[in-house]
């Protein structure tokens, strides 16, 4: 069945003058950027150059824009920087897990929500940001949560520490080493706070910030036409070959994760030598969360010449990542939605957290669907019933009320936050995967009987952006003297490598096959030549060298 649906509604910060009858840039970004004001959507690019422009930025402060996911945080940098005509690093720049594209000069500055949870760590006052955006609110993902519960407290005690209150945060502990000012309060101006997405109920994020300004415009989108299949349909091959029927345009395929999307693209691959040659100019791009940032890249390159291209695109919940369905990816035309997803799953009884594939939430298909009309009119195939559509859930159940918060808890108590359950979150997590989260880090030696995070154990692993099991499985391999050997066994690497005896000799083959490697290439080219060559080595075989490097 062939449905038309309308335009989505998305909300356009370049439209501010609509409501307001601004005709100013400046006067847009101050009535845009109000301490604590709401949005439904905004143009990611556009917002923080308006910030900019009005003046944000003039005492030397940042405007911070936090993003789920790394490779947004990436991309959007990168097309901002070009938009101003600058240097990506300088003006505008981004900073994500093991690489910082910042320096002195970067006033526009795209992050991952969970980096700016570490820079607090450091700096609890966030005293560089005179800006701080939120950007796809509605994800929900863990990290977003405890972030805007963090802001809310920072905007609050910054705006009182401007007004002549004392700038002492109640909640941060003072660093012991550290020498008490007490007569010096440095004065902060207030943090202005702007939160958006492109589908989120609006009304809970406005209450939770006390009644904040929600604004709603319409988007440029385009019209997508919705097609559903008369059953479910789990098979994506021909869907992903509808290439053959359809005019010209790229294929986006949403998949549930990494295994799946090998699979299908190794069948389209056969598939496709099947076909007459004209049907073959057919670019495949894999996307999932542990393909190297360069193959990541590679999608949003323009396909060859008489080519279309198809991405098979993953939604893992795993570490930084997660839905990715707000990167735009240029020249997509063609839509197909099997309708699951992939989502992380914790059981407080059994302490076991797992993945599982569940299906979306409207809002999910809604969003899927938005990226075939984002350059113009597109179809979204759906390969489910449309009354299955009409029975979904209208939104994602947010991951803190599903996952492990024992590192949630750590960051918290890193940060002062000794009372977990009176937290002021979003929505409330569940009590018993509370008690189970505090349970384990008790028997870690990360908190101390009053809940506190203690020291040096409990410092330390709050330090290390790793779970708690892995932060002190560390901590303790430094002090029996063998954390070369943990290091080696903490890395993910390519199958290639890959031993029937269990993940740990997998990882410890990686770590043999380049140090003979870097030894050989000593012999034969000499210390300089060798260490380049091992960069490259570990390149191909998708090792971080980065870290590699450093044991």
């Amino acid at each position: 069945m062939k449905i038309q649906r309308p335009c989505t509604p998305l909300i356009d910060a370049v439209a501010a003058h609509d409501e307001n009858k601004l005709d100013s840039k400046h006067e847009a970004a101050n009535a845009y950027a109000d301490a604590g004001h709401c949005y439904k959507k905004t143009n990611t690019t556009e917002l923080p150059q308006y910030l900019y422009n009005g003046g944000f930025c003039q005492n030397g402060g940042i405007i911070g824009i936090t993003q789920p996911r790394r490779v947004a945080a990436v991309t959007v940098a990168k097309r901002v920087a070009e938009e101003r005509g600058v240097e990506l690093g300088q003006q505008v720049g981004y900073s994500i897990r093991f690489e910082d594209m910042t320096s002195a000069l970067t006033r526009i500055k795209y992050m991952t929500d969970g980096l700016l949870l570490r820079e607090a760590l450091l700096d609890p006052k966030l005293s560089r940001y005179s800006v701080i955006v939120v950007d796809e609110a509605h994800e929900r993902t863990v990290q977003t949560d405890v972030l805007l519960g963090l802001l809310k407290d920072v905007q609050k005690k910054r705006s009182q520490n401007s007004n002549g209150a004392s700038g002492t945060y109640d909640h941060v502990k003072k660093d012991n080493n550290a020498k008490e000012k007490s007569n010096e309060v440095r004065k902060l101006t207030p943090l202005k706070l702007i939160i958006m997405s492109a589908s989120l109920d609006a009304r809970g994020f406005s209450e939770y910030f006390g009644g904040a300004k929600a604004v709603h415009v319409m988007g440029r989108q385009f019209p997508a036409d919705i097609l559903y299949t008369a059953q479910p349909e789990t098979d994506c091959l021909d869907a992903a070959l509808i290439h053959m029927e359809e005019g010209p345009g790229d294929i986006l395929v949403f998949l549930s994760g990494q295994e799946e999307i090998e699979s299908i693209e190794g069948l389209v691959r056969e598939n496709l030598k099947k076909l007459p040659e004209a049907n073959q100019k057919l670019s495949i791009y894999p996307l999932f969360s542990s393909l190297p940032s360069e193959k990541q890249m590679k999608v949003f390159t323009p396909a060859p010449v008489g080519f279309r291209k198809s991405f098979f695109w993953a939604l893992l919940l795993v570490g930084y990542t997660g839905n990715k369905h707000s990167v735009t990816i240029p020249g997509v035309k063609y839509v197909i939605d099997p309708g699951l997803v992939k989502v992380r799953s914790y059981s407080p009884d059994s302490g076991i957290e797992s993945l599982i594939v569940v299906k979306t939430s409207k809002a999910q298909a809604l969003q899927r669907s938005g990226r075939a009309g984002r350059e113009g009119p597109g179809k979204c195939y759906r390969l489910y019933p449309e009354s299955r559509f009409e029975g979904l859930d209208d939104s994602t159940v947010p991951e803190i009320k599903r996952c492990n918060l024992s590192n949630v808890i750590l960051q918290l108590s890193a940060l002062g936050v000794d009372d977990i359950i009176g937290f002021d979150f979003l929505e409330k997590p569940d009590r018993m995967a509370v008690i189970r989260s505090l349970e384990l880090l008790y028997l870690l030696g990360a908190l101390t009987d009053e809940k506190k995070l203690s020291d040096p154990i409990g410092t330390q692993m709050a330090r290390l952006p790793l779970e708690p099991n892995d932060s002190k499985a560390l901590i303790l391999a430094s002090q029996f003297d063998c954390l070369e050997e943990m290091l080696i066994v903490s890395r993910t690497v390519i199958k290639s490598f890959s031993s029937p005896e269990g993940d740990h000799l997998t990882l410890v083959n990686v770590y043999h096959a380049s140090i003979e490697f870097l030894e050989k290439n000593k012999t034969e080219n000499g210390n300089e030549k060798a260490e380049k060559n091992l960069r490259k080595w570990c390149k191909d075989n998708y090792i971080n060298n980065l870290k590699f490097g450093k044991m």
